[in-house]
């Protein structure tokens, strides 16, 4: 990576340091272009709002500036977890500072982000997601593209595990593929039967497709290994074609494996082990919308909590209330 350019209204004092520090990122700490760009943007922005306010040296920011901060990106709109994003990037900025002696502390150390409300990931209805998976593919491409869509329904994989997936990760005749995770982690999971006959029928078509030497399980029409941003565009051109009434996205397959996992488990460590979550909280979310379920259940079931059932009784039984 090269070295990176400031925009031209920042001050040197500002914008030399954050092109050092990207630099550092890149060269020494080996991030990839993805992470460089994202701490970049997040402390380039930082630092516009500094010239802003008037402040055109990192040594003079401190806490009560940062608090300050913090309310103008929440009155900007952004998430809790957008400004947690920005506060962390700033952490590691200021810690590159003091082991290069360009600082003396770091402000951002006990700023804390506003908490916000945790979104519900959406999850497709069981009915209507098995009447879209046992859709007929049309062309090759679409016994591809089924294929893809059971096996992430099928085992709950990320979409860059899924197209990550090398051919000789999968064992059709013991039903497992070993994955790829976050951190590198490798984890070894089951693959349901209709996603192992999707693979057979993918297999033939894939060899038309693909030269021996390319490892990827998933290609594209050219050959090569098929891109994350392509697997999203065919699984929301798979629901638009096959009829779905929601747009359909990998986070989706996902999130439904895991919540359909759950109702019918309630097995929350092996859900957990299954989504590769090193942290049980973050599958905790999951019990969430299972209660919701529950909920809905016990909304449309229960005598005493049927919405208007007291009143639809009297209606049908006027002056009983005095014969209780």
């Amino acid at each position: 990576m090269t070295k990176v350019s400031a925009p031209a209204q920042l001050p040197d004092e500002l914008s030399g340091y954050l092109a050092d520090f990207i630099q550092h990122l890149a060269s020494e700490k080996r991030h990839s272009p993805r992470t460089c760009d994202s701490y970049q943007h997040d402390l380039y922005r930082l630092a516009a709002w500094l010239v802003e306010q008037g402040n055109a040296e990192w040594q003079g920011v401190s806490g009560h500036d940062l608090r300050r901060y913090v309310a103008h990106l929440s009155r900007q709109g952004l998430s809790g977890r957008s400004i947690a994003r920005h506060l962390s990037a700033i952490r590691r900025f200021y810690q590159y500072l003091l082991r290069e002696r360009r600082a003396t502390d770091n402000p951002a150390l006990d700023i804390r982000a506003p908490k916000s409300s945790r979104r519900l990931p959406r999850v497709a209805d069981v009915d209507q997601l098995s009447s879209l998976l046992d859709a007929q593919p049309d062309d090759p491409l679409e016994v591809r593209d089924r294929c893809m869509f059971e096996l992430m329904y099928s085992s709950g994989l990320r979409l860059s595990e899924l197209a990550s997936l090398d051919i000789d990760a999968v064992d059709c005749r013991s039903g497992e593929a070993r994955v790829l995770g976050k951190g590198s982690k490798t984890r070894l999971l089951p693959v349901g039967r209709k996603a192992l006959e999707a693979i057979a029928q993918w297999l033939p078509v894939r060899t038309g497709l693909a030269p021996e030497s390319e490892p990827a399980l998933f290609v594209s029409r050219r050959g090569d290994r098929l891109s994350r941003r392509s697997i999203q565009a065919r699984l929301s051109r798979w629901g638009v074609v096959k009829g779905a009434d929601q747009k359909l996205h990998p986070h989706m397959l996902r999130h439904s494996f895991a919540s359909h996992m759950l109702e019918s488990s309630g097995d929350l460590r092996a859900v957990q082990e299954l989504l590769g979550h090193a942290d049980i909280a973050t599958t905790q979310v999951y019990t969430h919308l299972d209660f919701q379920h529950l909920a809905r259940v016990y909304d449309q079931s229960h005598p005493r909590a049927r919405r208007g059932n007291s009143r639809d009784r009297d209606d049908q039984n006027p002056g009983q209330e005095g014969n209780a």
